[in-house]
């Protein structure tokens, strides 16, 4: 889908102002000369620039007709099967996440969104279990982010 430019803009502008917004009240670390607010805050003023950027351009470019415009590929079945099993994958991962872990979910994801986009079954397997593999061991182990661990909880490592 294509989003006209001032359309976009004033998303970036409300987001950057509702984040400003709500990093008024952060308190500051006593000591320190930055305090929780410096990040979000810094990146919602760029939101904000680059928003009123964007209106101001989309309010000059008189060649936009339409403030939204369908792409080719919405026409094609196979290509909104594949934005369907997507998005199912998302919640399916919210949902099962916990019960049945990070390696049965995001195997189980992979392969159906491998699937969606008609890769064949040896492709789609071998992927998706390296994926996996790979992805597990640079979140938990390098970044040390948490897992779950679901079913495999008493082999977890």
């Amino acid at each position: 889908m294509k989003i006209h430019d001032t359309v976009l803009g004033l998303f970036f502008l409300a987001l950057g102002s509702l984040v400003l917004y709500a990093i008024r009240g952060y308190p500051n670390i006593p000591g320190q000369p930055v305090g929780p607010a410096l990040f979000p805050g810094l990146i919602a003023t760029g939101l904000c620039l680059s928003g009123a950027l964007l209106v101001i351009k989309g309010t000059q470019d008189r060649t936009a007709a339409a403030w939204f415009a369908w792409e080719e590929w919405v026409h094609s079945p196979r290509h909104v099967l594949a934005l369907c099993v997507l998005l199912a994958s998302v919640v399916f991962y919210i949902l099962f996440a916990n019960e049945l872990g990070f390696f049965f979910t995001s195997f189980l994801m992979l392969v159906a969104l491998f699937k969606a986009l008609r890769v064949s079954w040896r492709r789609t397997l071998i992927v998706s279990l390296i994926a996996t593999l790979v992805v597990h061991f640079a979140f938990y182990k390098l970044l040390r982010v948490p897992l779950p661990w679901g079913v495999l909880t008493p082999w977890a490592w």
